[in-house]
């Protein structure tokens, strides 16, 4: 399986901070969010990676470079100052991300959850990993019902941003920007969507007040 890293955003909500320290650099306790990430994808025996790049992509090029360091082979997929969102990221990817399904993880969030497994339910498109919905958060994001991510009108569960998805998943897109919530909430509702619960350690570092916080502990 081959692992994605979702880091190009601009990290609006951390500023000031990422004016100058692209969002997946930013660091806890005196490491990265990327660099976890890195340790957490080669823990878990998968060797190759794939970083997308938009906002200062060149201090994390420089950062991880060939991936060596790490145990890994890391590609770049560049997206220069035209960002494009989660949907349009993966989908400009995958041709680096091979014919099988593979894993997708947001940069911007701190946790120690065991990567997903790659095998999928025959008739389902991607597999997603839930948490339990933050205070600082009004609402979630989808429910569970025996393994099926649902969505309904009172979600209470949060998507982690760590997925596994077919390459499938993406057929009819166009390249360019879009988000990627909308392909979910329409595949939960065909039934197609297979989900996790993690409980464990898991933080959305948002803000600069949430990430003071993490720091603290």
């Amino acid at each position: 399986m081959i692992a994605m890293i979702l880091a190009a955003g601009r990290g609006e909500r951390l500023r000031p901070i990422t004016d100058e320290v692209p969002k997946a650099l930013v660091e806890v306790r005196g490491k990265s969010l990327l660099e976890r990430h890195l340790d957490n994808v080669r823990a878990a025996g998968i060797d190759s990676v794939v970083v997308n790049l938009g906002w200062l992509g060149e201090k994390i090029a420089e950062r991880v470079g060939s991936g060596r360091a790490f145990g890994l082979n890391v590609i770049y997929s560049p997206e220069g100052e035209n960002i494009l969102e989660t949907g349009g990221g993966i989908h400009r990817a995958l041709p680096l991300l091979g014919r099988e399904p593979f894993v997708v993880i947001n940069a911007d969030v701190l946790t120690d959850m065991p990567l997903p497994p790659a095998g999928l339910r025959e008739s389902d498109v991607a597999h997603l990993v839930l948490v339990p919905t933050p205070a600082h958060k009004e609402r979630g994001d989808f429910d569970l019902d025996d393994g099926r991510v649902v969505d309904n009108a009172r979600p209470a569960l949060t998507f982690s941003g760590v997925g596994v998805y077919r390459p499938a998943f993406f057929d009819g897109c166009e390249a360019g920007r879009f988000p990627l919530a909308p392909m979910l909430k329409a595949a939960a509702r065909a039934g197609r969507l297979g989900g996790s619960l993690y409980e464990g350690l898991w933080e959305d570092v948002g803000t600069p007040e949430r990430l003071a916080e993490l720091n603290r502990c």
